[in-house]
């Protein structure tokens, strides 16, 4: 079979205008909240990274949808709650995935950002934080109570 060289047309001015259409959709999906951080990676690297993280694939995407300051309010309800965020960087490394894990997927953020702003976290956050049995079982809630302000 002969070595051909298949030559394709070039449409310089349809290229600009689909690039300019493409840059705007994805300016457009970012500034709406759409976000894909994995739309870069093949499905088996998508499979190892959520079996790496304990997670299905499915877990992992819905969980990258939610940007990188998802679990933000973790470290604000610690410090709410008197405890250095630091402490869980010296904990099991699971342990911290797994509560910021929670966080990035609870349906309480709006009522965690008001307690958080109104300084009332530490008293209520046993009635809707999904995290509240882990903090207790690793902090005791006897510690947590203790240094709640007055």
């Amino acid at each position: 079979m002969p070595n051909r060289d298949i030559h394709l047309p070039s449409y310089p001015a349809l290229e600009t205008v689909l690039d300019a259409i493409a840059g705007w959709v994805k300016s457009y999906r970012l500034a709406r909240g759409a976000r894909d951080d994995l739309a870069d990676c093949g499905p088996n690297e998508v499979m190892t990274m959520a079996r790496d993280l304990g997670l299905t694939p499915a877990e992992l995407r819905a969980i990258a949808r939610k940007g990188p300051h998802a679990a933000d309010l973790l470290g604000e309800m610690l410090v709410a709650l008197k405890v250095d965020p630091n402490v869980l960087d010296q904990l099991d490394p699971c342990v911290k995935r797994d509560l910021q894990r929670l966080c990035v997927t609870c349906g309480h953020k709006r009522r965690c950002e008001h307690e958080l702003a109104a300084g009332t976290a530490a008293e209520s956050f046993r009635a809707f934080c999904p995290n509240a049995f882990t903090l207790d079982a690793l902090f005791g809630p006897s510690v947590i109570q203790a240094k709640r302000p007055n």
